[in-house]
């Protein structure tokens, strides 16, 4: 998947925090019965040529490697073009080598996270992250994504940095501040400041 499709499908302002695939281990379970098929292809046509007489059958049979090793290919680009991203607004999931099939959970959404990593998943660093969101779909699953540990971390930084409204005033705050404002509106009625001074420092209170 090239930089320029996901710049693409970005918006403005929209930063990448973190990018990760499924674990190689899942690249190699997909990719062990090609590889089995092509190494019995190889052993069976070595044998038929050290003990029958070599005809055009065998070309045939050495033909059949085209397709586990066109099978494993794809494999191998479906593992390389399947990424989870987490950026400062959301968790966007990609996959699909010539149709792209995107789904992502605003991180304004998500109302828990799960991860689990059994005990080779802890060895070799790689687990499922379930996020429960508040949206239709409910649950979005990832599995056996590599470097769990630090993409629910970034998740959750992320989703901390988002969730940081902007600090609710409660009933003193805002006493303090209209008292502020009256005294700043009697200097100015005193002629002790401008008219500009008076509107600078009211914005400043009120932000």
């Amino acid at each position: 998947m090239s930089e320029i499709y996901l710049q693409r499908i970005m918006g403005t302002n929209e930063k990448i925090r973190m990018q990760t695939r499924q674990h190689w281990s899942v690249l190699i379970r997909d990719v062990i019965f090609e590889a089995i098929s092509i190494i019995a292809i190889i052993v069976l046509v070595s044998l038929v040529l050290a003990f029958i007489v070599p005809g055009a059958w065998v070309v045939i049979l050495y033909a059949l490697i085209f397709f586990p090793a066109v099978s494993a290919v794809w494999d191998i680009l479906e593992w390389y073009n399947h990424r989870y991203i987490i950026t400062n607004r959301r968790v966007i999931q990609i996959f699909g080598v010539l149709n792209k099939n995107i789904t992502d959970s605003s991180l304004e959404k998500v109302n828990d996270i799960k991860m689990e990593q059994p005990l080779f998943g802890r060895l070799l660093g790689y687990g499922n992250i379930e996020i429960l969101t508040a949206s239709e779909l409910g649950v979005n699953r990832f599995t056996r994504i590599a470097h769990p540990i630090e993409f629910k971390s970034t998740m959750l930084n992320a989703k901390e940095e988002m969730d940081q409204p902007e600090r609710v005033l409660d009933r003193t705050d805002q006493a303090e501040i209209a008292h502020a404002i009256n005294q700043v509106s009697r200097l100015l009625e005193q002629g002790k400041i401008t008219a500009e001074e008076f509107k600078r420092i009211k914005t400043h209170l009120l932000n």
